[in-house]
């Protein structure tokens, strides 16, 4: 019986099940290669049960080398409390690891690239693998972290011939579908607006398919409707105000993401013009609250909830030691038409 008003420990489930503790300890960290019959295995599975035995976590690690623990490395700490993108990501990924019995563990990349970065992070956390949000092209740690076969799984784009990746189709194939539906409505002087500074070279990507849509049409490209942004609403509503005040002229906008594009929005309320008849506004994730801004938002969506939850089943499989049938995700992005774009006025 268990010792009463104290922690069931596994010597309590071992005289329940009449094994050693050894035993218990063997069945209940799931030991490969032990000659344990199932009905002993059951039995210690029963009495656990029933006495509402709870492991060490500790104990369970020097036993099996495992922590149970999924670590998640958000490139850019800055999205956390303002990209509603990362969230409903980090929910999914978050279901996975319950279902399959892992805690995750958050963490941000604001330390350098080196490959002793990640070593350290890995080690002193004690996590069994890695998903990591938004990599960086030129994280030389990461490339020596895939190198050493260690358990990652990377949501974005990274270019090195063993990661696994959970994707959607390229930023340029995504935004261009923005742009073009502008200038499929008629607008010429389309502005820009990004979810980071321009000389980002992840951000890079995602510029690419409006600069490249509108030489494709035979516009000129005008750096001055090109701003900068930092993931936020309030980014947003900066750059459309100063874009704004300088006579543009500007008819449409294109924003890195629907949290900008809402700022964007706000902005434009705030100047006195209306949306879509002054100007036209399209977005990039599709977030929940696309659908209820005042006009519904025209998006791009990206379907960050199942990404999630197919970065954290790819993790939970390489974790145990099983392959993969696919070494790429890639989701399909979807042009969202709701009622903040519409042709331009004469």
């Amino acid at each position: 019986m268990a010792r009463s008003g104290k922690r069931v420990t596994s010597q309590d489930v071992a005289e329940r099940a009449g094994v050693s503790r050894t035993t218990v300890s063997f069945v209940l960290n799931d030991v490969p290669a032990t000659k344990i019959s199932k009905e002993t295995r059951e039995r210690v599975v029963q009495a656990a049960g029933e006495l509402g035995y709870v492991p060490d976590v500790a104990a369970r690690t020097l036993v099996s080398g495992k922590t149970g623990t999924l670590g998640l490395i958000v490139s850019h700490a800055d999205v956390i409390p303002v990209d509603v993108f990362v969230s409903q990501m980090l929910h999914s990924l978050h279901q996975v690891c319950r279902e399959n019995g892992y805690r995750l563990l958050l963490e941000t990349a604001d330390f350098d690239s080196k490959p002793a970065s990640y070593e350290r992070l890995v080690r002193a956390r004690r996590m069994d693998g890695l998903v990591v949000l938004g990599p960086s092209p030129n994280d030389e740690g990461l490339r020596a972290l895939i190198d050493s076969g260690y358990p990652v799984v990377l949501i974005g784009y990274f270019d090195h011939p063993n990661a696994y990746l959970v994707s959607e189709q390229t930023d340029p194939q995504a935004t261009a579908l923005t742009t073009q539906h502008l200038l499929s409505l008629g607008h010429e002087r389309i502005g820009f607006v990004h979810y980071r500074p321009l000389d980002d070279s992840v951000a890079g990507e995602r510029s690419l398919g409006y600069v490249q849509t509108l030489r494709r049409a035979g516009i000129p490209l005008d750096p001055a409707l090109m701003l900068p942004g930092d993931f936020s609403a309030a980014s947003g509503y900066r750059a459309v105000t100063e874009l704004l005040q300088s006579g543009s002229g500007v008819t449409g906008l294109v924003c890195g993401n629907d949290t900008i594009a809402i700022g964007a929005m706000a902005a434009i309320a705030e100047a006195g013009l209306r949306i879509p008849d002054d100007v036209s506004v399209t977005g990039h994730d599709d977030i929940p609250n696309a659908r209820y801004t005042i006009p519904p938002l025209t998006t791009v969506r990206i379907p960050a909830y199942a990404m999630g939850r197919a970065a954290g089943e790819m993790a939970v499989e390489l974790m145990a030691g099983r392959s993969l049938t696919e070494q790429q995700v890639v989701f399909p992005t979807e042009l969202v038409m709701r009622a903040s774009t519409a042709p331009p006025r004469s």
